[in-house]
C-alpha cells in the first residue's frame, strides 16, 4: 500500500501540467543590487480582460526568490520579495487606476486612460533592485525564481492548493 502511495506522488508532478511556458527572467549584477527583468506573455491578461472592464479590482503578485544552487541538495533560498500589481478600472471614466508594490510597499501608482498601459505595467518589469548584493559570495551561482499567481484565477479547474499562473528562471554567477 505504502509502495503505491509513493509512486502516486512521484507521478503525480508528470500529471500536473508545468507552468514555466509564459514567463521570460533576466537578471543583471549593477551598483550593488541583481536587477531583475521578468516578462509575463502568457495570455493571463487576455483572459482577466472582462474582470477589468467590471472594475473589479485584478492583480498579479510576483513571488520571487533568489537561490544559491546546491550540488548535494535542493538550492538554498537566500532571500525573497513579493513585487504585486493590480489595476482597478472607473467604468463612469473609463479610466485606470495601476499600482505596483514590492513587499507591501507602494513604489508606483498611476492612472491611465490606455489599455495598452496596462498590458505593459502589468506583465512586464524591467530592471527591477530586489537583491543587495552584500548577501552574495563570489563566484557562486545564483538562481532568481519568479512565480506569479493572479487575482481573479485564469483556471476554471478546481485545484484545492494554490497553483502559480506561470514560473520562470533565469541564472547567474555572482563576480565580485
Amino acid at each position: 500500500m505504502a509502495l503505491r502511495l509513493l509512486a502516486f506522488v512521484l507521478a503525480l508532478p508528470a500529471v500536473i501540467p508545468a507552468g514555466d511556458t509564459g514567463l521570460q527572467v533576466a537578471t543583471l549584477v549593477r551598483d550593488s543590487h541583481v536587477l531583475v527583468s521578468w516578462t509575463f506573455a502568457d495570455g493571463a491578461l487576455d483572459q482577466l480582460n472582462e474582470a477589468i472592464d467590471s472594475g473589479l479590482t485584478t492583480s498579479f503578485t510576483y513571488d520571487v526568490d533568489l537561490r544559491r544552487s546546491v550540488s548535494v541538495w535542493f538550492d538554498r533560498t537566500i532571500s525573497t520579495a513579493t513585487v504585486a500589481v493590480s489595476v482597478r478600472k472607473d467604468t463612469l471614466t473609463g479610466r485606470y487606476q495601476l499600482t505596483r508594490s514590492i513587499d507591501g510597499r507602494v513604489e508606483d501608482s498611476r492612472v491611465s486612460d490606455s489599455g495598452e498601459t496596462v498590458r505593459t505595467f502589468m506583465t512586464a518589469v524591467d530592471r527591477l533592485p530586489l537583491f543587495p548584493t552584500s548577501e552574495l559570495q563570489a563566484n557562486v551561482e545564483y538562481t532568481i525564481r519568479v512565480r506569479v499567481r493572479t487575482r481573479p484565477r485564469v483556471t476554471w479547474f478546481f485545484w484545492p492548493w494554490d497553483r502559480n499562473a506561470a514560473t520562470g528562471s533565469a541564472r547567474f554567477t555572482f563576480i565580485a
